[in-house]
């Protein structure tokens, strides 16, 4: 009998351990995503219809933040929301630290500068939108470590060089919009993985060459649009929906 009950206080005990860990490991990273966003905050130096500073205060949980939502389990920053607020600032470094992200949109502001380096460990994220910012540099190699991408929106910015061949490692990639950015350069020889691209465009860049015949290969590719660059056309449209 006595053995029975010290086997039971040894789970029990056991047991109350993996709880309050468990909890500590939960307040420890939901605290690493407060930081993080009140980072973003600081980083912030127009925001005129004062969306996060009426929302973001420590006096409520991020999990209630304007555009935060947490996920149920881990009640870790899932998404970030902050399009159409007319925010002008920058991304810091920080960013990186919020591993649990899946979609991050920040359409529509005044975002600028370069896309800190440390948001190659979002390795979750599924749906980035930056589409009409002010973001420049040249567009990051380090996006072909984000292998869960599925769109990627970069449209009407001000990145500079060549499209980085990482891009199309990305298999998972469905929308690829870099519309209207200053990219230039020769477009890639060889194009690999792009088997569930869907949506592809270049529209109102400086790019030259031919497009390759690998391109082909995406074979569920239903718009292609490099108009308005300096491409050349090297294999059938197979409909109109291929605008060169």
């Amino acid at each position: 009998m006595e053995k029975a009950f010290n086997s039971f206080l040894l789970t029990l005990l056991l047991l109350l351990y993996y709880v309050m860990a468990s909890s500590a490991m939960t307040q420890t990273n939901i605290t690493t995503d407060q930081l993080v966003l009140l980072a973003l905050k600081s980083h912030i130096i127009s925001d005129p219809f004062h969306f996060l500073d009426e929302s973001w205060s420590l006096a409520t949980s991020i999990c209630h933040w304007i555009g935060v939502t947490c996920g149920s389990c881990h009640r870790r920053v899932k998404f970030l929301n902050l399009s159409n607020m007319t925010l002008t600032g920058r991304i810091p470094r920080d960013f990186g630290s919020l591993t649990f992200l899946v979609s991050l949109d920040l359409r529509r502001n005044n975002f600028q500068g370069n896309l800190p380096q440390e948001m190659a460990c979002l390795r979750r994220l599924k749906f980035l939108r930056l589409s009409f910012n002010s973001f420049s540099g040249e567009v990051p190699s380090w996006f072909g470590f984000l292998h869960q991408l599925q769109v990627l929106s970069l449209r009407n910015n001000s990145f500079t060089g060549s499209i980085p061949s990482s891009f199309f490692s990305i298999t998972k990639l469905e929308t690829l919009d870099l519309t209207f950015n200053s990219l230039d350069g020769q477009f890639p020889k060889e194009i690999k993985g792009v088997e569930n691209l869907r949506y592809f465009s270049l529209y109102g860049n400086n790019l030259i060459g031919s497009i390759p015949p690998s391109l082909m290969n995406a074979s569920r590719l239903e718009t292609l649009d490099l108009s308005r660059n300096s491409i050349k056309e090297t294999f059938q449209k197979r409909s109109a929906i291929f605008t060169i």
